[in-house]
């Protein structure tokens, strides 16, 4: 098993070990979750962030979105500012690899959403040609530096 890409250090710090060609991949996908955040509130990926708060009343949900959306929108895009401020950086505050932890979380939701990722899928569902294989690598690689950050943040 390959060490965490995320350690905590003694001072409260969080070591980003990372590779040269992790951090490019990963530099390429903040302007991803930013358009899909300005896009068609209808489109199914951003429902996946924004679901709504009441299903069996669309009235009240609707309510509800009016007063938090603006909010959650902003924070949404301060994490992914945060994440591309840090990129590069070797170590990071706990508030910035919580921001981290978030547009992971985002870009994850939103790309499973796209690609029809289940829970039960795996890369031999998928044949070696189908177009999915490429996002669905991308995804995997998210949930497991999501995990890392989530073991470094508990420890």
């Amino acid at each position: 098993m390959p060490p965490a890409r995320v350690k905590r250090t003694r001072k409260g710090e969080y070591l980003l070990r990372l590779t040269a060609n992790e951090r490019d991949v990963i530099r390429t996908l903040p302007e991803t979750l930013r358009e899909a955040l300005a896009g068609d509130p209808q489109d199914p990926a951003l429902r996946r962030l924004f679901p709504a708060a009441y299903p069996d009343d669309p009235a009240r949900s609707q309510e509800f979105d009016e007063l938090v959306r603006d909010d959650l929108l902003s924070e949404r895009l301060s994490a992914v500012e945060t994440m591309e401020r840090t990129l590069d950086a070797q170590r990071v505050g706990e508030d910035e690899l919580l921001a981290w932890l978030s547009a992971i979380n985002d870009l994850r939701l939103v790309l499973g959403t796209r690609i029809g990722v289940t829970e039960e899928m795996t890369f031999s569902d998928l044949a070696p040609d189908d177009p999915r294989v490429p996002s669905f690598a991308l995804y995997s690689f998210l949930g497991v530096l999501e995990e890392d950050v989530v073991g470094a943040l508990s420890r």
